[in-house]
């Protein structure tokens, strides 16, 4: 069997791992409620990790919009930021979301494709030009207990799976949890387009839709941490999501 899976590029960077710790920290934890976090030097004897890796973390923290480092003041904490929900700018599985909202996430209507590549989607998913490519739909409804709250599209090489059987896979789960543990690819960022819709009636029927109701609809291209498009997904979320996002002034 051909394997698909790309080369390993080591775990996750310490700087990540800490950078994960300190929002901990300040959303419940050591530096809850804390106007300004410690020093450099403190703040590496509290985690056990160097003054090096810290400046990194408080770096990643700073630019998705938790901190701001003033000279002469210290590390500022932003505690609208750091207390925010499924932030728009923040790829967060919608499984996770619902979960957060205290619901119990599962899909049903379930239907997975073998389909013909069309030249947009073939470009897409950088795949060579003139050849004919197999690719995989997976179409599903996402509930949050009983309540209808999303339709997704998900769409990815059949290459990618190595020959695997499709029947004996588990597509209710995640779709990056599909592929990270079937085809072997850990995807780290989407690129994503945004509208609103009225969707389809198919769609509107199985999200059960007020007349009125429009949907927010995400189109996304997912990239592994190689920089290569493995994955296209579309979802049409209902107003049970409640997104945010944070905007700086360039």
């Amino acid at each position: 069997m051909k394997k698909t899976s790309e080369p390993l590029l080591g775990g996750e960077l310490r700087s990540q791992q800490a950078a994960g710790r300190l929002i901990g920290e300040l959303r419940g934890g050591l530096y809850a409620g804390a106007g300004q976090l410690p020093s450099e030097v403190e703040l590496a004897a509290a985690l056990g990790v160097s003054r090096t890796v810290v400046r990194d973390a408080l770096s990643l923290l700073e630019r998705a919009g938790f901190l701001e480092r003033v000279r002469g003041i210290g590390t500022l904490v932003n505690h609208d930021v750091v207390q925010m929900e499924n932030r728009l700018d923040q790829k967060v599985e919608f499984y996770h979301m619902i979960r957060d909202a205290g619901r119990q996430p599962h899909s049903d209507h379930v239907m997975v494709t073998r389909e013909t590549a069309s030249p947009a989607l073939a470009q897409r998913l950088g795949l060579p030009e003139g050849e004919e490519h197999t690719l995989v739909f997976v179409r599903r409804r996402v509930l949050a207990d009983d309540l209808p709250v999303l339709y997704s599209t998900d769409v990815l090489p059949l290459a990618l799976f190595g020959g695997q059987r499709l029947d004996a896979l588990d597509f209710t789960q995640p779709i990056f949890s599909i592929v990270e543990e079937f085809c072997h690819v850990k995807v780290t960022k989407t690129l994503a387009h945004m509208r609103a819709v009225t969707g389809s009636p198919t769609i509107r029927r199985q999200l059960a839709l007020r007349p009125e109701q429009a949907l927010m609809q995400l189109d996304e291209t997912c990239y592994s941490r190689l920089c290569r498009p493995v994955l296209c997904c579309r979802t049409c979320y209902t107003d049970f999501f409640d997104f945010a996002i944070v905007r700086k002034l360039i």
